[in-house]
């Protein structure tokens, strides 16, 4: 992202991609080869102003993101956590403890069956099991997470 002001020279207006408006402002963002009001480039979650809030920020699925929001619904790398390969931004995914994963490699660690939603699980020390295969599991049954409704995300319905 690039804050620009405008140069001594006269300049055709830009219009802005937010909002379609001509850019007449002291300043503007260039962001994803596009043309911004400071105003109008703000993260597709909270809403923040970008340009107010660092010098950065991430595209993936059609949004436009906040640093924050992207490491809260991707992860640090935009990779899945269990094979460490990048999520494509239409791939639905699945979350535990702030980590993601694609679906078919969000599955229990001893028999390696698909976990899905509403399937219980335990996530120890950062391994995935399923509600049969937790070590000690005879020991602690009463203790199962179940996974939420909303811990499958798309990049289309994620705020």
């Amino acid at each position: 992202m690039v804050n620009s002001q405008a140069s001594g020279a006269p300049a055709a207006p830009r219009s802005c991609a937010g909002c379609g408006g001509k850019i007449s402002d002291r300043f503007l963002l260039f962001s994803m080869e596009l043309y911004w009001h400071t105003r109008c480039l703000k993260c597709s979650c909270c809403q923040a102003q970008l340009g107010d809030i660092g010098t950065t920020c991430y595209s993936k699925g059609g949004m436009i993101l906040c640093r924050s929001d992207y490491i809260r619904l991707f992860g640090h790398s935009g990779a899945c956590s269990a094979c460490r390969q990048s999520i494509p931004a239409n791939e639905m995914v699945m979350r535990a403890q702030g980590n993601v994963y694609h679906l078919k490699c969000f599955s229990c660690a001893t028999c390696r069956n698909r976990l899905m939603p509403g399937d219980r699980f335990h996530y120890i020390n950062g391994t995935i099991f399923c509600e049969h295969d937790r070590p000690g599991a005879a020991l602690l049954s009463s203790h199962l997470a179940p996974l939420q409704s909303n811990s499958v995300l798309t990049d289309q319905k994620v705020c």
